[in-house]
Parts: C-alpha cells; sequence; structure tokens
C-alpha cells in the first residue's frame, strides 16, 4: 500500500495541505518549526491513531478549531485497488475514522491498511527504554501479519484487567473469600488460554525475523556482535496457569499478575552485554535503524506489505555511509518514504534517486519543487 494523496486541515500550523505523493521517495525540506515534523505527525495518526509527539490528542489541533481532519488515498498496487481513507479528531476526543465512504469504521481497520515505521532521535528509546516499547515494535509486526492478533490482545488485556481488579480488592480489604478465589481462578484460566495464543503468535513471527536482525546488526553495528532473543514473561518451558498459581502468594501480596505475556520483552545484547549498557548514541541509532529495516524486509517477503517509512532529520541521526545504506535498502524492499532535512546540502546522498518528489515546507505551507 502506498500513499497516493494527501489532504490534512486544521493540525497544528498545517492549515490546508493538498499534496500528491511519490510511491518511493518523499522529501520535505524547511527550517524548523516550518512544519516538517508535523507533517509526518499527521500521517503518523493513520498508522497509529495518536501522535509520536504527545499523548494529547486535544494539542494538536489548530487553535481556535474544533478539530483536526488527515485524509489520504492509499493505492495497493499489488492488486490495483484505491481507497480513500480519513480520520479526525474533535477537540471533545471524538475519533471518526472513514474508508471508501464507510464511516464509523473501527481505527484497527485503518492502521491494518498501511505499516507506518517511524525514525526520530527518540527512537533509540525502544533500545534502552522500558520493556513496553520493546513489546509493542515486536507486536507492531504481529499485527500486521496475524489478523486475529488484534482481538487476542484484546481478550488477554479484559482477563488481565479483571485478574488484576480482584488482587487490588484483597489485597486492600486482607479477606480472600471463597468466592474470590474462584473469581481468580476463572481470570486464570482465561489469562493462561489468550496468553499462550499471544506467545505462540509473537514466538512465530520473533523465529522469522530473526535472520533478518541477524543481518542487518552485521551491516550497521561492525564494532560488536550483536544478539537479539525472545522472552515470553514467564520460565521457559514451564506451564503458565502452574506458574500463575505458583506465585498467587506474590500477586495478592503486591495487588496485580506479576508474570505473563504482558511482561514480553526482547533482550538484545552486544559482545553478551545489554546493549543499552555499552553502545554509544550513534551505534545505538544504527541499531535501531537495523531493527526496522529487518521489519520492513520481512513484511514485503513475508506477506507482500510494504512499509511507510517517516525518517525526520535522518542526517542528524546517521552518519553518512549509514543513511545512504539504510534508506537504499528500505527503497529495495519497496517502502515509501517520508524524508525531513534542514537544507538541501543534507541530502547529496539522494542525487542518485530520479524517482522522488521534493517539497518545500515554509510556514505551514508544503509545496512542490
Amino acid at each position: 500500500m502506498k500513499l497516493h494523496s494527501l489532504q490534512i486541515s486544521d493540525f497544528r500550523n498545517l492549515s490546508n495541505i493538498d499534496i500528491n505523493l511519490d510511491p518511493s521517495l518523499n522529501v520535505f525540506v524547511g527550517v524548523n518549526g516550518s512544519g516538517k515534523s508535523s507533517l509526518l505527525e499527521a500521517i503518523h495518526y493513520l498508522g497509529y491513531g495518536r501522535s509520536f509527539r504527545s499523548s494529547k490528542h486535544h494539542s494538536v489541533i489548530q487553535h481556535g478549531k474544533s478539530k483536526f481532519v488527515v485524509h489520504a488515498k492509499m493505492e495497493d498496487v499489488i492488486n490495483n485497488k484505491m481507497f480513500s481513507t480519513g480520520l479526525s479528531r474533535s477537540d471533545k476526543d471524538d475519533v471518526t475514522v472513514s474508508i471508501n465512504g464507510y464511516k464509523d469504521m473501527r481505527l484497527a481497520d485503518l492502521v491494518s491498511l498501511i505499516p507506518i515505521q517511524i525514525f526520530t532521535p527518540q527512537s533509540s528509546d525502544v533500545v534502552i527504554g522500558a520493556p513496553g516499547l520493546r513489546r509493542k515494535f515486536l507486536d507492531w509486526v504481529v499485527f500486521h501479519v496475524e489478523h486475529s492478533f488484534n482481538e487476542q490482545v484484546g481478550y488477554f488485556n479484559k482477563a488481565l484487567k479483571q485478574r488484576n481488579a480482584l488482587l487490588k480488592g484483597i489485597q486492600r480489604s486482607g479477606n480472600l473469600a471463597e468466592s474470590d478465589r474462584q473469581q481468580i481462578d476463572y481470570w486464570t484460566q482465561a489469562i493462561t488460554t489468550y496468553g499462550n495464543a499471544l506467545d505462540e503468535a509473537r514466538r512465530a513471527c520473533f523465529d522469522r525475523l530473526k535472520p533478518y536482525f541477524l543481518r542487518n546488526f552485521e551491516r550497521f553495528i561492525t564494532e560488536f556482535s550483536v544478539e537479539i532473543s525472545y522472552h515470553r514473561g514467564w520460565q521457559e518451558g514451564s506451564d503458565l496457569y502452574d506458574e500463575l498459581q505458583g506465585r498467587m502468594h506474590t500477586d495478592l501480596k503486591y495487588g496485580y499478575t506479576s508474570i505473563g505475556p504482558q511482561k514480553c520483552d526482547l533482550l538484545i545484547k552486544a559482545d553478551g552485554m545489554p546493549a543499552a549498557e555499552i553502545l554509544s548514541r550513534g551505534q545505538l541509532r544504527m541499531l535501531v535503524a537495523a531493527l526496522q529495516l529487518s521489519q520492513s524486509e520481512f513484511l514485503s517477503n513475508s506477506s507482500r506489505k510494504q512499509t511507510l517509512f517517516l525518517l525526520d532529520d535522518i542526517s542528524a541521526e546517521l552518519d553518512e555511509s549509514k543513511r545512504e545504506t539504510f534508506v537504499d535498502m528500505l527503497l529495495a524492499c519497496g517502502s515509501q518514504l517520508m524524508l525531513t532535512a534542514i537544507d538541501n546540502d543534507q541530502l547529496a546522498f539522494l542525487r542518485k534517486h530520479k524517482n522522488k518528489k521534493m517539497f518545500h515546507v515554509e510556514h505551514g505551507q508544503v509545496n512542490e519543487e
């Protein structure tokens, strides 16, 4: 799927944007504060339903306006089909999603159409941040490969919420009645059923991804031997239900479920040490580039899905040779790129690419050069 055209209204300093896009490479040049990052942020809503800069939707609505609207035409180049999509959010936090004229569609229906990844100065957080960020990183690609995965996540989260609520209530009251035991056991069995399904989907996807990871680690990080492994969130070789039962005393003490797929993590090591502890800032950026490139190559080969990549100020994040390698390989696997830069001097490595569109961004206006 490729973005064919894009319309944005009342999104930060972008009042009325209407542009046609190249299916491969699109470059947006402008000084800081011109609206480049806001443009990528608006596109990001199509792939996630949220911003990558703020958790408050109303903060991106232009001052004095009641809502923002992002509309895009997407082209399925494999099946030669066009999709007209739209998303809007109001200052009352109402969300409206439309696909081909059908309104009240689910957000999941929209984001499943086109896989979107973003590379920014904050992307290193996937390595140095909390396990939840790496879990989301893995779940993103599982979602785009396994259509039922999102539904399974919903079932699991409901069961986990119910079990945690019971544990918290017992912790506060100090009383564990027989009825409480029966309810906890019911939700423990539900967590086991849905948790095993999540683990199977994640593990199967990771096993297929791992060769891509290892190959790209060697391309981007030559100073260290980098390894990656999957940790499911409870002891390998053990039954989840038995583990939950065995930790009941601990869970009652703290008021939450301490093990399970909600604790899943990707363990990344360089020369046998946690990568976050020994890699430099530049090496961490290259590690993230290798991780994201691997996902894009995997989706292209396994499901013929092309990733839309948002590259915000890539020249500040990767050295010249690595940024050229990153862009070349993303384009080679069919990704569509939206790349921002402050000036054309940073883009010498793009001159060899003839199929591209250049845009100038100034004061919230976007014009094709």
